[in-house]
C-alpha cells in the first residue's frame, strides 16, 4: 500500500514537469511549429503569444527575403498588425526604387496607384513629371502626345505638342497609305498639313484611272482639280500610261490576245445586263465584272450585293469585288476601299449600308471590324445567305469547325425553306424568278453539305449535332435539286432554248480566256520585242487570273534585262 502511494506521488511530480504543448512549439520557434500549435490546440490560453511569435517569425523572413512579393505575402495576412506599418514602408521604398529606375512615366504612375499616400508620394510626382517632360521632348509616338493633351488641357507647352502631334501623325499617314491619310483629316481638322494629304489622296484616286486605263479622265481630273497643278510626278506617269495604253492598241492579234479585255463584254455592256430581266444574266454579268481591274466596276458591283434579291448575283457580286480588289495595285485597292468607307460611316443606318461598310472592312482583312458590321446587318428573322457563306469561310479559316458547321446549317434551313415556298406549277406557269431562285437554294445547299460534311470529317465535338445538321442539309439539297429540275423542265416546255440553272457560258469564255492569254505571253516577248514587254508588265500587274500574272512574271524572269 505504502509502495503505490509512493508511485502515485512520483507520477503527479512528473507529471508536472511535462512541458505544455506551447512551450514545445516555443522550443522550436518555427511558423510551422507555431502554426501547428494553433491547429491542434485552438483554445489554448498561449494562443495569442503564439499568434504574435509567428507574426514576428514571417516579418522576419520578409525582411530577410526582401522582395515586393514577400512584403505583399505578409500584408495579406498580417493587414493590421504591429508590423504592417514598416512592411508596408519597406514595400513602398522597394517599389519607389523600381519606378526610380525604371524611368518611366507609366511605372511612376503605376507606384502612385499602389501608393496613393505613401512617404515618398511628392517625390514621386516630382520625379513623374521630370521623366514627362522629357519623353515629351523625345517621343514619337503620337498617341502618347495625344494622352497627354488630354491629360493636361491647360499645360503651357501645349501648343508645341499640338505642332509635333500633328508632324508625327501626318508622318505616320503619310507611311499608311489612304486609311490613315483619311483619319489625319478627320483627327486633324486644323492641321497644318492636311493640304499635303489632300494632295496624296489625289495621286491615289488619279493612279487608280491610269491603272484602270482610263488615261483621259485621269488627265482631266487633274486639270480640274485645285491641287492637281502640284502632283509634280504626274506628267511622266501620265506619259507611262499613254505607252501602256498604246501597246494595248497595237493592231497585232496577238497583243489583242494577250489582253483580258479582248475577252470581256465592255463595263457598260455588262452594267445594262446588271438590270437584265434574267436573273442568270444578271449574275453571269457580275462574274464577268470581276474581269475588269478597272475602279470603274466598283461601285457597280457594291450596289448589286446590296440590292440584288438574287442570292447567286450577290455571291458573284462579292467574289468579283474581292478578284478586283486583289488585282489592283495594294495602295489603290485601299484607297478606293477607305474613300468608300470614309462616306459610309458617316450615313450608314440600314442593314444594307452595315453590309457595305461589313464587305469593305473585310475586303481590306480587317475581319475583327467586319465580323462587327456583319452581325448588324444580319437578321435572324430574314437570314442573308450571302453572309452565312462568308461566316462559313471566315470559321473554316480560323480553323473553327463546329462554328462553320452551325453557320451552314443556317444556310441549308434558308435553302430548304426557298425550296418549300417557290411556287412550281403547269397552270400558273414558272416565273422566271422562281426557276432563279430554286437555283441559288441548290447551289447554297450544295455547299452547306459540302462544309458540314469538311467540320465532321474534321472535328470531334459534338458528332450528334453534326449528324442532324448533315441530314437537314441533305434534306435541303435533295429538295432543292428536285423543286429546280422541276421548274426547268417547265421552263424548258414553256421557253424551248431557255438556259438553265447549269449554264456556264461566260465561265467557259472567262476559263478560255486564261489559257489563252497564258499562251499569248508565252511569245509575246520574243515576237513583238517592241511591246512585248510592256504587255508582260501590265499582265503581271493587272490582270485578274493569278494564272496569268503568274505566267507573265516568269516570262519577264526569261527575258534579257533591258540594256
Amino acid at each position: 500500500m505504502v509502495s503505490l502511494r509512493r508511485a502515485l506521488v512520483v507520477l503527479v511530480l512528473s507529471a508536472g514537469c511535462m512541458p505544455s504543448p506551447y512551450d514545445r512549439a516555443a522550443r522550436t520557434d518555427t511558423v510551422e511549429a507555431y502554426r501547428a500549435f494553433l491547429r491542434e490546440h485552438p483554445t489554448h490560453p498561449d494562443t495569442d503569444a503564439a499568434e504574435a511569435r509567428m507574426e514576428e517569425l514571417e516579418f522576419e523572413e520578409a525582411k530577410r527575403l526582401h522582395t515586393v512579393l514577400a512584403y505583399k505575402r505578409f500584408l495579406s495576412v498580417y493587414t493590421d498588425g504591429p508590423h504592417a506599418r514598416t512592411a508596408k514602408t519597406l514595400l513602398e521604398g522597394l517599389r519607389f526604387n523600381a519606378a526610380k529606375e525604371a524611368a518611366t512615366v507609366a511605372a511612376w504612375r503605376q507606384f502612385l496607384q499602389e501608393h496613393p499616400d505613401g512617404a515618398q508620394r511628392d517625390e514621386a510626382k516630382r520625379l513623374m513629371a521630370e521623366v514627362e517632360s522629357r519623353e515629351l521632348a523625345t517621343t514619337q509616338d503620337p498617341r502618347r502626345l495625344a494622352e497627354y493633351l488630354r491629360e493636361k488641357p491647360d499645360d503651357p507647352r501645349r501648343l508645341e505638342v499640338e505642332s509635333r502631334l500633328d508632324a508625327q501623325a501626318f508622318e505616320q499617314a503619310k507611311a499608311g497609305g489612304a486609311t490613315k491619310l483619311f483619319g489625319y483629316l478627320k483627327d486633324f481638322p486644323a492641321g497644318t498639313h492636311r493640304e499635303e494629304a489632300r494632295m496624296l489622296l489625289l495621286e491615289l484616286e488619279v493612279e487608280g484611272l491610269l491603272v484602270s486605263g482610263l488615261v483621259d479622265e485621269a488627265e482631266a481630273r487633274v486639270k480640274g482639280h485645285p491641287l492637281g497643278s502640284k502632283l509634280t510626278a504626274f506628267p511622266a506617269r501620265l506619259s507611262r500610261a499613254r505607252a501602256e495604253r498604246a501597246a494595248l492598241n497595237h493592231p497585232e492579234p496577238l497583243v489583242r490576245a494577250a489582253y483580258v479585255g479582248h475577252y470581256l463584254r465592255d463595263i457598260e455592256d455588262l452594267r445594262r445586263a446588271l438590270v437584265a430581266p434574267d436573273a442568270l444574266d444578271r449574275w453571269q454579268a457580275a462574274e464577268e465584272l470581276g474581269q475588269h481591274v478597272s475602279v470603274r466596276v466598283l461601285d457597280p458591283l457594291l450596289d448589286t450585293l446590296r440590292a440584288a434579291r438574287n442570292p447567286l448575283i450577290r455571291q458573284n457580286a462579292l467574289e468579283s469585288l474581292r478578284t478586283v480588289l486583289a488585282a489592283l495595285p495594294r495602295p489603290v485597292a485601299e484607297y478606293e476601299i477607305a474613300s468608300r468607307l470614309d462616306a459610309l460611316r458617316e450615313k450608314a443606318s440600314s442593314a444594307e449600308m452595315y453590309l457595305t461598310v461589313a464587305v469593305l472592312l473585310d475586303l481590306s482583312g480587317q475581319l475583327g471590324q467586319a465580323s462587327t458590321e456583319y452581325q448588324r446587318a444580319f437578321d435572324a428573322g430574314v437570314p442573308d445567305p450571302v453572309v452565312l457563306r462568308r461566316w462559313v469561310d471566315i470559321r473554316e479559316s480560323r480553323k473553327q469547325p463546329f462554328s462553320a458547321a452551325v453557320a451552314a446549317r443556317q444556310l441549308a434551313v434558308w435553302a430548304l425553306s426557298v425550296a418549300r415556298e417557290e411556287t412550281v406549277s403547269p397552270e400558273g406557269k414558272v416565273p422566271l424568278a422562281s426557276a432563279r431562285q430554286l437555283c441559288a437554294a441548290a447551289v447554297n445547299a450544295r455547299f452547306a453539305a459540302a462544309a458540314i460534311a469538311r467540320a465532321r470529317a474534321a472535328s470531334t465535338e459534338f458528332p450528334e449535332d453534326l449528324a442532324e445538321f448533315e441530314r437537314r442539309a441533305e434534306e435541303a439539297r435533295r429538295l432543292s435539286e428536285a423543286r429546280l429540275a422541276d421548274a426547268e423542265l417547265l421552263l424548258r416546255e414553256q421557253t424551248p432554248g431557255v438556259r438553265t440553272c447549269a449554264d456556264r457560258g461566260v465561265s467557259e469564255r472567262l476559263e478560255g480566256g486564261v489559257k489563252e492569254r497564258t499562251q499569248a505571253l508565252a511569245s509575246v516577248g520574243a515576237k513583238l520585242p517592241q511591246v512585248g514587254r510592256v504587255l508582260l508588265e501590265l499582265a503581271r500587274e493587272r490582270d485578274p487570273s493569278p494564272e496569268v500574272r503568274e505566267a507573265a512574271s516568269s516570262r519577264l524572269t526569261a527575258l534579257k534585262p533591258v540594256p
